[in-house]
C-alpha cells in the first residue's frame, strides 16, 4: 500500500546507479556496496536491491524519515522532496579515466551540466556534479548533455539522447 503523502514530500534517493554488480563494486570507492543497511533500516520496506545488489528506493513506499540516510556507511543516500526530479545518481569522487572504469554510469567530471545550465545549478564539487536545489528549474538539459547518464529525471521524462 503507497504511503500517505502530504505536498511536498520528501523521498530518499540513492546518488549511485547501481549499474556495476556489488562483487565489482570494489572497483568504485564511493558506490553503494549492497550491505542491506539501508534496507534493515527501512520501517516501510521502501529500499530493496536491484540485480546488481545496489540499493533502490521505491518511492511510493517511502515516506522520507531518513533512516535509511543515517544508516547508510558510504553516506549516498538523500533526502529530497518530492519537486526535485533531476538527480545525480552517481557519488564517484574519480574523474576521467578512472571513473570511467569504475562503472558504466560515472560521472567523470566532465563539466558538461555545469556548461549546459542557464541556472546555474549544477557544478562538478570533489569530481562529481552536485544540483543546488534551490536554483534547479528541472529543465532537463544537463541529464539530456550526460555523456555518462550520471544525471537522471527521477520522473522518467527526460532522457538521454
Amino acid at each position: 500500500m503507497p504511503a500517505k503523502k502530504k505536498f511536498p514530500y520528501k523521498t530518499a534517493v540513492v546518488a549511485c546507479n547501481g549499474c556495476t554488480s556489488v562483487q565489482e563494486a570494489a572497483s568504485c570507492a564511493w558506490g553503494c556496496i549492497g550491505c542491506g543497511a539501508c534496507e534493515q533500516a527501512c520501517p516501510f520496506g521502501a529500499i530493496t536491491r536491484n540485480t546488481n545488489g545496489a540499493a533502490e528506493v521505491q518511492e511510493e513506499k517511502c515516506k522520507g524519515c531518513g533512516l535509511c540516510a543515517k544508516s547508510c556507511p558510504r553516506g549516498i543516500i538523500h533526502l529530497l522532496t518530492c519537486a526535485d526530479h533531476i538527480t545525480v545518481r552517481c557519488s564517484n569522487r574519480d574523474t576521467g579515466i578512472t571513473a570511467r572504469d569504475a562503472c558504466g554510469t560515472s560521472c567523470i567530471g566532465c563539466r558538461a551540466c555545469e556548461r549546459i545550465c542557464t541556472a546555474a545549478a549544477i557544478h562538478v564539487q570533489n569530481g562529481c556534479a552536485v544540483i543546488n536545489t534551490e536554483y534547479c528549474l528541472s529543465c532537463g538539459m544537463c541529464v539530456v548533455k550526460c555523456p555518462r547518464g550520471a544525471i537522471v529525471d527521477r520522473r522518467g521524462i527526460i532522457n538521454r539522447k
